[in-house]
Formats: C-alpha cells, sequence, structure tokens
C-alpha cells in the first residue's frame, strides 16, 4: 500500500515536520518518504532483522517516528510500540515481552529506562537524538548512521527491498501494541498487515480524509489511533504535518491552519475550557454576548438533529453569534478546519454541541486497539451526537444478549501475545471479538454506547452506577475541570475526586486574594471549594438520586501517568487513583457518617 503511493504521487506533499531550529517548516515528498524508509530498511536487515522481527520505537510523535515505522515494514519486520512516558519497569517488560531485537530510542533519556534490565535478545538501540556510545551494550548507532549504512547496501542491490515487501503477506504480524489498560501489566496485541491496509481503504471511503486536506497529526503514535491515521493518510494520500509536542498545539494549529485535525476527548475539552473561562472572566457585556450566542448555536444544533432547516429568525441570530463568538474560536483551531475527530475516550455531549454550534462538529468514532482503533465514526455533515457513528467497511457487528458489542473481520487482532487463555476469553465461538462495551444500534446502523460493562459499579445498596457517564456530565459543566473521578464501587454512596486545570483555575483567581499563589494553595482553598460545589450541585439535578455526589475533594496535584493514575491516552486507572489518594476516600466517607 505504501509503495503504490509512493508510485502514484511521487512529487505529491507527504510528511511535514517543524526545522530542527524550530524556525519554519520541512517538507518530504513522497518519493523522499519512499527512498529514506528503504534505506532504514536496508539498514535493519544488515543489524539482522527479518520476516516478522520486532523492532521497537521508544519517541514522541515526530516525523522520524514515521519513517522508522515504515522502514521496519519494509524490512519486513513488525513494530513494537513504547510510550515515551512509560516508565522502565514497563518499558523493558514490553521490549522483553515482544521479543525486540532492535530498540529505536528518541534519545537517551529512553536508553537509560533499558539500562541493567535482562534483555538478551536486543542487539542494538538506534538514537534518534544524540550522539552514540561505541562502548555501550547493546551496541548503539544513530538513526542517520542507519540510513547511510543502508543507502550503501542499496547501492550494491536497489532490488533488496522491493524484493523483501513481496514476500510481506497480509496474515504477516506488523505491529505489537501493548494496551497500558488500567489493571495489571500490558498486554501484547498482535495487528496484522491485512488489518492496517483494510483500515486505510475504509477511511478513504468516509469522506474524512480527502488528498486536498492538511492533516495536523499531534496524537501519540505509540496508540492505535496515531498509527491508523497513518494508514488513512498512505491509502489517500493527503499530506500531514506532525509534531507531538503538546505544548505547542495551540501555536502550531495558527502556523499550520490544518483542514483536518483528529484528537481525543481531553483536547477537546481543554479548547472549551478556555473558551467558556476566558468569556465569564471577560464578564459585562462580553459575557452575556458569549452566553446568547452559546444558546443560539445549541439551538441551531438541535434543529440540524432533528432534520430540519436553520433559517428565519434563528438563522439571522446565527449568523450574527457566529460573527461576534465562533468566529474567533474557529480562527483559534486555524480558520479552515473542515472536519475534527475523537476517539480513544467517550465525548460528552455537551462538549459535542457546544462544538457543532460553533460550525465546527466533532466527528466522534469509537474502535480499540485490539480492532487496529478505527471502526465506527460519524461521517462529516452526517454527524449524530451522541453516538459514534457507523461501522466502516465490511466490518461485522452484532450485540450480545446482554448488548454488549461484538466485533468480526480484517482489522480485529490475531490475539494477545504469548496470552493464548486471555485471547481465547476475549472471542466468542463463532469468533466475534468482544469488546467490553455495552451499546444499541439504530435503524441507520449508528452505534450509541451506554456502558462499560467493567466500568459499572455497584453500590452497597445494590444500585449499578456508571462512573464515566456522571465523570463526562461533570467535564461539561465545570469548565475548570482537567479530571474527575466518581467512587462508588461497595459504598453506600458516591463521591468524587476533581483534579483542576492549572491555565483555567489561574485565569479564575486573577483580581481576587489568590491571585499569582502556587496552584496547590489555589486549588485547597476555600474559594475554590465553594465555587466547585456549585458545579457539583447542579450536576446532581441532572443525576437519579442513588448517582448523586455526596461528598467531593478537590485534589492539590493532577493525575499523573508516572503516578500510576491514568494511562497515556488519559483514561483514569481507577486502582491507581483509589490506591495514591486512598486517605482522602476515606476521609470523605468518615465525615459524611460523622455528619449524620
Amino acid at each position: 500500500m505504501f509503495f503504490k503511493r509512493v508510485e502514484a504521487t511521487p512529487d505529491a506533499r507527504a510528511f511535514g515536520a517543524p526545522t530542527p531550529d524550530d524556525s519554519g517548516q520541512v517538507w518530504l515528498t513522497w518519493a523522499q518518504v519512499g527512498e529514506r524508509a528503504k534505506a532504514i530498511a536496508a539498514g535493519l536487515r544488515g543489524l539482522g532483522i527479518n520476516a516478522e522481527d520486532r523492532v521497537a520505537i521508544a519517541a514522541n510523535t515526530r516525523l522520524e517516528w514515521v519513517l522508522a515505522d515504515l522502514g521496519i515494514m519494509c524490512a519486513g519486520g513488525a513494530t513494537t510500540t513504547v510510550y515515551p512516558t512509560t516508565e522502565a519497569e514497563d518499558a523493558t517488560y514490553i521490549v522483553r515481552d515482544s521479543g525486540s531485537k532492535v530498540v529505536v530510542a528518541e534519545d537517551h533519556d529512553q536508553v537509560a529506562k533499558l539500562a541493567g534490565a535482562d534483555l538478551p535478545e536486543v542487539t542494538h538501540v538506534v538514537l534518534i537524538e544524540g550522539e552514540a556510545d561505541p562502548a555501550a551494550t547493546p551496541a548503539q548507532l544513530t538513526l542517520a548512521e542507519l540510513e547511510q549504512r543502508g543507502g550503501r547496501a542499496l547501492a550494491e542491490d536497489p532490488e533488496m527491498i522491493s524484493k523483501i515487501v513481496e514476500t510481506v503477506a497480509p496474515e504477516h504480524l506488523a505491529t505489537l501494541i501493548y494496551t497500558s489498560g488500567t489493571t495489571g501489566k500490558p498486554k501484547g496485541v498482535e495487528l496484522l498487515h491485512r488489518g492496517w491496509c483494510w483500515e486505510g481503504v475504509a477511511q478513504g471511503d468516509l469522506e474524512i480524509l480527502r488528498p486536498d486536506d492538511l492533516h495536523f497529526l499531534w496524537l501519540p503514535l505509540s496508540h492505535s489511533f496515531g498509527k491508523t491515521l497513518i494508514c488513512g493518510m498512505i491509502h489517500v494520500g493527503l499530506p500531514t504535518y506532525v509534531d507531538g509536542r503538546v505544548d505547542k498545539l495551540v501555536d502550531n494549529l495558527g502556523l499550520v491552519r490544518p483542514t483536518l485535525m483528529c484528537g481525543a476527548p481531553r483536547i477537546y475539552e481543554k479548547v472549551y475550557n478556555r473558551v467558556v473561562t476566558t468569556a465569564q472572566s471577560a464578564g459585562g457585556a462580553k459575557a452575556k454576548i458569549f452566553s446568547w450566542a452559546t444558546s443560539v448555536g445549541r439551538q441551531k444544533v438541535a434543529k440540524e438533529q432533528a432534520g430540519q432547516s436553520v433559517g428565519g429568525l434563528l438563522g439571522i441570530q446565527y449568523a450574527i453569534a457566529n460573527k461576534l463568538v465562533f468566529s474567533k474560536m474557529q480562527q483559534r483551531l486555524g480558520g479552515r478546519i473542515r472536519v475534527l475527530v475523537s476517539g480513544a475516550a467517550p465525548l460528552s455531549r455537551e462538549i459535542a454541541e457546544f462544538f457543532a454550534g460553533a460550525s465546527l462538529p466533532i466527528c466522534e468514532g469509537y474502535g480499540l486497539t485490539e480492532s487496529s482503533a478505527a471502526n465506527f465514526v460519524n461521517r462529516p455533515g452526517k454527524v449524530k451526537i451522541g453516538t459514534v457513528g457507523q461501522a466502516l467497511g465490511d466490518l461485522e457487528v452484532k450485540l450480545d444478549e446482554d448488548g454488549e458489542i461484538l466485533l468480526r473481520g480484517a482489522p480485529v487482532m490475531r490475539g494477545y501475545r504469548n496470552l493464548p487463555e486471555a485471547t481465547q476469553e476475549s472471542f466468542t465461538e463463532d469468533g466475534f471479538f468482544r469488546t467490553g462495551d455495552i451499546g444499541e444500534l439504530d435503524r441507520e446502523g449508528y452505534l450509541k454506547i451506554t456502558d462499560r460493562k467493567k466500568d459499572l459499579v455497584k453500590t452497597s445498596g445494590g444500585k449499578y452506577i456508571s462512573p464515566s457517564t456522571i465523570e463526562g456530565r461533570f467535564k461539561a459543566i465545570c469548565p475548570y475541570t482537567s479530571q474527575a473521578v466518581v467512587i462508588a464501587h461497595t459504598r453506600n454512596f458516591c463521591t468524587m475526586l476533581v483534579t483542576l486545570d492549572p491555565d483555567a483555575i489561574s485565569d479564575w483567581a486573577k483580581g481576587g486574594p489568590l491571585e499569582g499563589k502556587p496552584y496547590e494553595e489555589i486549588v485547597t482553598s476555600k474559594q475554590v471549594h465553594e465555587l466547585v460545589g456549585g458545579y457539583v450541585e447542579e450536576l446532581n439535578g441532572k443525576l437519579n438520586r442513588w448517582e448523586t455526589i455526596k461528598k467531593f475533594a478537590v485534589l492539590p496535584r493532577d493525575l499523573s501517568i508516572e503516578d500510576g493514575e491514568v494511562t497515556p491516552s488519559m483514561k483514569i486507572k481507577r486502582r491507581g487513583v483509589e490506591e495514591n489518594f486512598s486517605d482522602t476516600i476515606d476521609k470523605l466517607y468518615e465525615d459524611a457518617v460523622a455528619q449524620l
């Protein structure tokens, strides 16, 4: 699929990235990407990489990640992905369990994670940045040196990689992605070439990716969402700017001015928080205009979702609201956005409606690492808010007796590496993969995720509660929220832990006694507790009696990957949160009992 793209549009722009000094952009054509991928592939063959041998990549999202991944597959090998934020213990476990022979590391910090570890199969470490240590064990070389070695090998045998590519079959292993998981050790998901090619073709049929688009890719390429997008880019042939520095995201949007961007809900939540808090802090007429425009936008969305046209007085009002408010938000995203896509976690309905009201509808999708990430998605112009859209391609879908979503088809994994029992448990007798999610399908095939089988918790009173649903509602109500974690399992009522967005809460503190104070002092203050309490009351008004939050605590810091509280894709690891903040949780229940 990759070489067909190179042959079809050799001179078209393929991948862009910031220049080394970050002063501009550098772009490679498909022909240039093809040449570099072949050189990396030939270099890897020289290091002993053969059919389906694993090569691990431990790096942030950057152009070299894409080139290395393509090079690995052109060598007939398979990529093992390692999140750059993965702690040393898990990183070495992944490299060892995958049987990776070569590790492509972003820098010496990533290499250090493997220091002293028992990794007998690793023969070489390839550094993207930094100098190689000639005395190191395993042997080190730079990516540039690897390409140079490959170039010399290709000069002697120009058809080497073309011949190897012809031997790669659909059923061969292409990628090993270890699910970060919310409990226990990560599991290696074995994904095949046939699945990724299926993804590329299926995405190309959706009108989400188009050759005339400009895509901005910042998502972690260690995650299946980022990887599946690369497949779509290759098949469709659209230019993509690659820069995984999230702290540069807003600046890059203004510089790159993409027409297409995909992200996890957290990014859209942060944009929403920033827009809402900025409007609220302005006060006076500006705040009233924003509130009015938001109301008009939601009315427009309600009509569109009901299949009605927006005209008359509402149409005039919306044109004014767009000029005064929404156009500014559109400019913050570069001013040219045609399509936004959300995946990796549930997007709250309130935030989806807000963006749609701003003429920035989000096409929410759904999939799992085990099924190559993209399985359902809303199509541009056909978005049903509250659903994750319709199935891609010829993916087979059915609901089990309890409503669990079952999937069968080319993108579904071969299995979990070295875990035959776990693999068997995750499939039905007739070969459908058990997603663990509960859903509903409407007459048009739109899927609505209603619950997560493992996410449902039962209170001591016997009531089932979906914490993620409550958490999503709260984040949509309170624009200062970073994370919210509902505690209810085996308890007699619900409590909640809340962390606040540093930028949003610091802006809120301006002009008051907390201005300029450290984050921990602001978020643990009486004023902030009262602020959050008001939003909790608003939330409780939308919940069933047994779901209401009786007590809450604002934590002194945000949840972190390093402390085992969230996964790299920002899913909450409930066990880690409950262990790390057990004293706070116990106090919530003790205080509540004392008040009875």
